[in-house]
């Protein structure tokens, strides 16, 4: 039988090919997606190896948005029932030990096929630059046991190593932008990424036990360009200004005011305008010089116990605290923080976090408000007795308790008088512990960093319909080669 090549099987081939053609019309407009399974995460854990605790972090990112951004987020946090791991200088093994829990319950968080390629790091900060100034061998035989520990699990480990004040700084900083999408943002009508305004980068102020730390970009030149950190993330370029202050985070800083207070006397009992009326503490002087930190009389006296009573006196707490900085001798024009060192004056928003935000959360002081306000908080704190105190917060440990107006007159002090923030500037701060549902702090700066998940150059400009025209314009060749074929068969039965 032959085939009626005129009647309906040119036309039929016709109409075939428009079908082909208006199906790659509508994949090129709407785009083809995907369907499959949700994309597995990765996992990265850093020990935050502090000089009063130790906590642990995890984080998870998509496993087809690695060097994006904004995609890292915390997923698990653990804070070791145990002091820092500095205090285990006598007893190395037990620094060790001290971190198994947290451990064993992050290996309940990660996947059990990702935990081999989680990259683990221990990063310590102030307490161990202390250890490691007073006892070097004790110092890496901590850090050695602590890295034996992690090595007894699954993870991929990075080194357990002291990073330096400097470090801790920059990391903290890369924290809080990275979180807050301040570094890049993709914009939806320039289908590209975007950098924000430079007034958008805020600063970074941390308060340790040991040390305390200031970051931030200057709104001129840093003529000191040995307290200058570089980066060039998504593209852009960052010259920040950072400093660490060793001897200067909380724990450390009320120590220096009860040596200020017991070298004004020789007496058995001392005021101490910090502690509030009705609470006495004794204390040897020798254990106050127990510290790199301390600096020993040249003619030391034979140890004493003396009485601290408190008189809860804010204005002279803050005198007492202005005693232990040295607001003279800068050498760079005036522009100086504290102690003779460089620093430009602050410049833009600020996120105050660790101890300053734990301090101003138990005043309730967290909220951005004018300093007055602020400081009339802080007066009417200490004025309240110690039986007063433990009536009101029946669950607060005493040892806190007692050292919160303390420790909020010195943050005023660091704060205004060392750092040179003002009744204008004041407002530029704000007191946070957490964004984007992560702690702000230094770990996730210093993961980011060493596994390389923020690109110096910006990621590739999105294109919301690559897809679809992609699998348009394979499905029209397709199509055009398949009509080709049925018409070179038709020829041939003809």
């Amino acid at each position: 039988m032959a085939f009626k090549w005129n009647t309906w099987y040119f036309p039929a081939a016709l109409g075939l090919l428009g079908v082909f053609c208006l199906t790659a019309l509508i994949l090129s407009l709407v785009g083809i997606h995907k369907v499959t399974l949700p994309a597995r995460n990765k996992y990265g854990l850093v020990f935050d190896a502090g000089s009063s605790h130790t906590s642990l972090f995890v984080y998870q990112w998509p496993t087809d948005k690695e060097n994006n951004t904004g995609v890292v987020s915390q997923t698990f946090s653990c804070h070791v029932n145990a002091s820092g791991i500095s205090s285990f200088a006598n007893n190395p093994a037990e620094a060790g030990v001290s971190l198994q829990k947290c451990l064993d319950e992050a290996m309940t968080v990660i996947p059990l096929e990702r935990q081999r390629e989680t990259p683990a790091y221990l990063g310590a900060t102030a307490g161990m630059r202390l250890l490691r100034m007073e006892n070097e061998t004790a110092s890496a035989r901590v850090l050695e046991e602590v890295g034996k520990t992690i090595q007894k699990y699954p993870v991929s480990f990075r080194g357990a190593r002291i990073i330096t004040g400097e470090d801790e700084g920059a990391y903290g900083w890369i924290t809080i932008n990275y979180l807050l999408d301040s570094f890049t943002e993709y914009s939806a009508k320039d289908q590209d990424w975007i950098h924000p305004p430079s007034a958008n980068i805020l600063g970074a102020l941390d308060l340790g036990g040991a040390s305390t730390q200031i970051s931030f970009m200057p709104s001129g030149h840093i003529a000191d360009q040995s307290k200058a950190a570089r980066f060039r993330l998504y593209g852009f370029d960052y010259a920040i200004y950072t400093h660490s202050y060793l001897c200067y985070g909380q724990n450390q800083a009320l120590q220096q005011a009860i040596r200020v207070i017991l070298n004004l006397t020789t007496s058995a009992t001392a005021n101490h305008p910090c502690y509030p009326v009705g609470y006495n503490d004794s204390v040897m002087t020798e254990a106050l010089y127990d510290s790199p930190c301390a600096q020993r009389p040249s003619t030391p006296a034979a140890s004493r116990n003396v009485t601290l009573v408190g008189t809860g006196n804010a204005n002279l707490c803050r005198e007492t605290f202005k005693k232990i900085f040295n607001f003279s001798g800068c050498s760079h024009d005036g522009s100086c923080g504290f102690n003779g060192v460089y620093q430009p004056p602050v410049n833009g928003k600020f996120l105050a976090f660790s101890a300053y935000y734990y301090t101003f959360h138990f005043l309730n002081l967290t909220e951005t408000q004018p300093l007055d306000t602020v400081e009339d908080a802080v007066q009417a704190f200490c004025k309240r007795t110690w039986d007063e105190l433990m009536l009101s917060y029946p669950t607060e440990k005493k040892s806190r308790l007692k050292d919160y107006c303390a420790s909020a007159n010195y943050i005023l002090t660091l704060l205004l008088n060392g750092y040179g923030f003002s009744n204008v500037t004041w407002r530029n701060i704000a007191f946070r512990m957490q964004a984007a549902n992560s702690d702000i702090g230094w770990t996730l700066g210093y993961m980011l960093n060493l596994t390389n998940m923020i690109p110096a150059e910006a990621p590739r400009p999105l294109r919301g319909h690559e897809e679809g025209e992609w699998a348009a314009a394979i499905f029209f060749i397709a199509a055009a080669l398949a009509l080709c074929l049925v018409l070179l068969l038709l020829s041939a039965l003809r």
